[in-house]
This record gives structure tokens, sequence and C-alpha cells, in this order.
């Protein structure tokens, strides 16, 4: 997993780059988290990821446990066989930026994407993704158990407020943020930071 992570990091190109920055995360993030592209040489088994987003789900070391893959074309994605966000095939439902549930302290906040997880984490804040309600497991309550406030930040649609009211659910400390303009990396290229920590004080008041 390691020789794939490096690789398609090696391949990412000038216009997967234009791609992230147009979603605020730029040079420095993509490094961080390790962003790639599946280049004309996919490793076996990722045939079909050719030329997708590589998302690698890094432990708390920075080694990579996984990927996850985001495809950049625009177009009917079941009709070509694929989803938007592909897994690999059998990998079990994980949380992304598991290191941050070391780091953090009594507080902690749980997006529906991994994007808009670097989004977060991009302006301060301490932040994993789980990406989807149903991918939602026991073991990642028992993960975020001990924090004494987790913010969700689920998407404004109807998979959003499922993704909320899920977690919800199943955490006593856990609680929903408003979205009220888009999603995390969609508020965020609209309003900045400040657009994101003013939903922040509203979430806590």
């Amino acid at each position: 997993m390691e020789e794939a992570t490096s690789a398609y990091q090696a391949a990412l190109t000038p216009g997967v780059a234009r791609y992230l920055l147009d979603r605020g995360i730029g040079r420095e993030e993509a490094v961080t988290h390790r962003l790639g592209v599946v280049g004309d040489h996919p490793f076996p088994g990722h045939e079909r990821f050719r030329g997708m987003l590589a998302i690698p789900y890094l432990d708390r070391n920075g080694a990579p446990l996984t990927v996850r893959f985001r495809c950049l074309e625009e177009h009917d994605h079941r009709a070509a066989f694929h989803g938007k966000y592909n897994t690999i095939k059998d990998d079990p439902p994980r949380m992304y930026g598991i290191a941050d549930v070391h780091q953090a302290g009594d507080t902690i906040e749980v997006t529906e994407g991994e994007l808009d997880r670097i989004i977060l984490r991009k302006i301060g804040l301490h932040a994993v993704a789980i990406p989807g309600a149903s991918l939602w497991q026991g073991r990642h309550r028992r993960m975020l158990a001990g924090f004494n406030r987790v913010r969700i930040w689920g998407d404004p649609d109807d998979a959003g407020a499922e993704f909320t009211a899920r977690i919800c659910r199943s955490l006593r400390s856990a609680k929903g943020v408003r979205l009220r303009d888009g999603d995390v990396s969609e508020t965020y290229m609209q309003g900045g930071a400040q657009a994101l920590l003013d939903l922040i004080k509203e979430n806590d008041q």
C-alpha cells in the first residue's frame, strides 16, 4: 500500500491539483494528506480506478492503510459501472483521519467526506470523516465515545440529515452543525474559515 500511495502521489497532475484547489485544498494539504491520482500504470486490482483521485487512509503515524478513489469525470457514474467514490473490494468501512482521534482534546469534528475533513483540518480543527451514514460502525462509536463534544457536519440534503441523525443516535455527545450554503468545502470556498467558525459558534450556543 505504501508503494501504491507513493506512486499515485508522484502522478498528481496539474489538472487534478486545480480540481483540489477549486475545493480549497492547496499543495500543502495535498502533500500532508498524500493525495494523488491513479496514473497509466495502476497497481494490481486498481485498474478500474485509472484517472481517479487517490485518497489514502493513513494510520496515526502516516502510513497508508488503504486507498479510496474519487472519479473526477462529470458523467453518469453508474453508467460507467462505478461510483463517484470507490472502495477496494472487500475493504472494511474505515474512519478517515484517525490520527486526530489521538491528537484532539475534548472536542472532535466528524464530516461526511474525506475532502471536507481536510478543509476542517486546514482551519485548525481536529476532525475525522465517515464517508456516508451506511458506513458508520459500532467501532467508530467506541473510537469517539471519550469526547465531550462531537460536532457532525452532514451535507445539507436528505443523505446528510440521515448521516447526522444516525451518529447523534449513537453518541450522546454528538450534535449536528447546520450547514446552509452547501457542504463544508463549498461553505469554505464561499466564506473562508470564518464562515465555518461562525457555524461552530451557533452550534455551541
